[in-house]
């Protein structure tokens, strides 16, 4: 089965991620990929990442052209595309006259490994850009890539045997130095990320150090493949996308959305707890507004077209900001009110292209858990380790404790006065310190419009998800004018500070079900004991059981049907429900149930009230107080 996919989708787990942490730009990487610099050819800037990603860097980049070699050995009529290493293997894209097969992918491993074990060099050549257009001559996309690039850009090429590639590196010093690779599957993806260009064939692989290196991620992958959370969300019965409502555009079941709740309750009571005060704002906002904000001059390409209202422009928001700016403008603010948190768990709307919708991952429709700080310069650095001391106390809620963070400065083109960024540079430098987190500097990778923090959290499988984002804007609070009246009655100009911790609550909630395999913290799970009864005879009791398990704020099942116990217990095992609680006749006699945990197994007859006590005492939301013996 072949899927359309866009080089846009590769957020995360692509490219981007790679190239910003290694500093490398291939020519043979998407240009808005291109986010760091090398430092020379073949070589890594390897102050930012381990020498065993370094080596895998190499490693992928240079199987992805053994690939490419091997390919037009087979199709000699194929043109290449691109071929970048990713944070987990490599892809390389073809124009060829058929999908290529499960065979075809066969066959060119096999030639792999014969240019593998003839240890061909890699070998380095800088060249003229009108020599680049006659070696390439029958690449159309190679020329593509050739005219897009500045004049000033030296143009470099890789050779090993008799194949030659457009590329800046790195590569490892021969293919004998590739000791394991394996190709995994084929995909659909257009040219450039545009779905008006051609639909091309990608074959994607990977590629390791060693044999047990690449058995280990071989393994992960298929655990991987368990949890993917398109499967997890049908078989749970938690969400759907329907073609007749359109792509990227979520409909949440009743499990699903009682999850989701329990999610935004925990989110709205901790940020109480922080002291953030909680606003909404509509969905749609006049075209002014969207013109001041500056976004339909820079991003109008990812907002929905405008509606006509009483003949004036309206626009979907793709953003909450500028609602939180006009409540932060409704009246005159003096320094004593500040800090203001304004916090909201925001729907929004942006267009993104059907071939990188992926899910939960990427949508269409998304709600995101948005909050803004308005402050002064001398509260600047106790507001972001309040942000800090938020963030992470919530991952910890919902099972995350690894993260990997990074510090993005200033970039050559920004707005904003020069000390305003220093200052918000270095309180973001100064607040994870104090709190003895390691982190890694981005130099010149923060946004024109000011310096962010970026936490990544590491799931179950190992996988890193970029998460949280603590973001300096040094420009909407210039736009809109923004100010504060100060101890002398000047009018000055707050800092701003944009801030999600989840990111979007469909992301995250992608996120979570595919950590926890579907089977969610038992405070989280839509439901959290399912009674089933041996007998029609026995519903009586399963039904005062359940009662009373549900005054004891406990989300509760009966098994109704028609089945016979066992099909129920795995029933409930497959809808990953923690707690079972079978009734017959022995329990209805001693007021008990006996108890089977999804992971545990069997924990033999226990009393109704014990129960009740046991699972209200693991039920406890984060944070909340834990029941008193009296629930027994």
């Amino acid at each position: 089965m072949y899927k359309a996919l866009s080089l846009d989708g590769w957020e995360t787990h692509g490219i981007s991620h790679l190239i910003a942490d290694t500093n490398v730009v291939p020519f043979d990487t998407p240009n808005h990929f291109r986010l760091g610099y090398m430092l020379d050819h073949g070589t890594l800037d390897t102050g930012h990442i381990s020498p065993e990603v370094a080596l895998r860097h190499r490693l992928r980049h240079s199987a992805a052209h053994v690939m490419a070699d091997a390919v037009l050995g087979l199709f000699p009529e194929a043109k290449m595309a691109i071929g970048p290493p990713t944070q987990d293997g490599f892809y390389y894209d073809f124009d060829v006259s058929r999908p290529f097969t499960p065979e075809d992918l066969e066959q060119i491993e096999a030639i792999m490994v014969q240019r593998i074990a003839a240890g061909h060099p890699f070998r380095m050549e800088e060249i003229e850009r009108e020599d680049a257009k006659a070696l390439f001559s029958d690449q159309p996309y190679k020329l593509e890539i050739i005219e897009g690039l500045d004049e000033a850009e030296p143009i470099t090429v890789y050779r090993h045997d008799e194949f030659v590639d457009l590329c800046q590196g790195p590569h490892v010093d021969s293919t004998g130095d590739i000791a394991a690779v394996k190709l995994l599957t084929v995909a659909g993806a257009y040219w450039r990320g545009d779905e008006h260009r051609p639909m091309l064939q990608r074959i994607y692989g990977t590629a390791f150090e060693s044999r047990e290196a690449l058995d280990a991620h071989l393994a992960r992958l298929e655990e991987a493949e368990k949890r993917d959370h398109r499967t997890l969300g049908r078989q749970l019965g938690l969400y759907s996308i329907h073609d007749e409502i359109g792509p990227g555009l979520i409909v949440w079941h009743p499990k699903g959305g009682l999850v989701r709740t329990l999610i935004e309750d925990y989110w709205r009571d901790l940020h109480k707890r922080w002291n953030y005060d909680s606003v909404y704002s509509p969905h749609i906002g006049r075209g002014s507004l969207w013109q001041t904000s500056g976004h339909l001059d820079f991003f109008r390409e990812n907002m929905y077209g405008s509606l006509d209202v009483d003949e004036q422009e309206y626009f979907l928001k793709p953003m909450n900001c500028p609602f939180h700016i006009m409540i932060y403008r409704s009246s005159l603010r003096s320094y004593r009110e500040l800090p203001l948190r304004y916090g909201e768990l925001g729907t929004v709307y942006r267009y993104e292209r059907s071939g990188v919708l992926h899910g939960l991952m990427r949508v269409r429709g998304f709600t995101q858990d948005d909050a803004h700080i308005f402050c002064r310069p001398d509260q600047v650095e106790d507001e972001i380790g309040g942000v800090l001391d938020l963030t992470f106390e919530l991952l910890k809620a919902f099972g995350f404790s690894e993260y990997s963070i990074m510090v993005s400065t200033r970039p050559e083109k920004a707005v904003g006065d020069d000390d305003m960024w220093e200052h918000a540079t270095a309180s973001l430098r100064r607040s994870l310190e104090q709190r003895g987190l390691s982190f890694g500097i981005d130099e010149g990778g923060g946004a024109f419009y000011g310096p962010k923090i970026d936490i990544n959290i590491t799931d179950a499988l190992g996988r890193a998800w970029q998460c949280t984002t603590v973001q300096f804007d040094f420009n909407l609070p210039q736009r809109f004018e923004l100010n504060y009246q100060d101890d002398e009655g000047n009018r000055v100009q707050p800092y701003m500070v944009h801030r999600a911790i989840l990111g979007s609550v469909e992301r995250f909630f992608g996120v979570l079900l595919e950590h926890y395999s579907g089977a969610f913290p038992l405070w989280l799970a839509p439901v959290q004991a399912v009674i089933i009864p041996i007998a029609d005879r026995h519903l009586e009791y399963a039904e005062k059981v359940s009662k009373t398990l549900a005054t004891a704020g406990i989300r509760v099942d009966v098994d109704v049907r028609s089945d016979r116990m066992n099909q129920k217990i795995r029933n409930a095992q497959m809808q990953k429900v923690p707690y079972m609680l079978v009734v017959g006749d022995k329990e209805a006699e001693a007021d008990s149930v006996s108890v089977r945990h999804r992971d545990e197994g069997d924990l033999g007859p226990m009393p109704v009230g014990k129960f009740t006590y046991r699972i209200a005492g693991e039920a406890v939301v984060p944070g909340a107080m834990p029941p008193s013996e009296s629930t027994g």
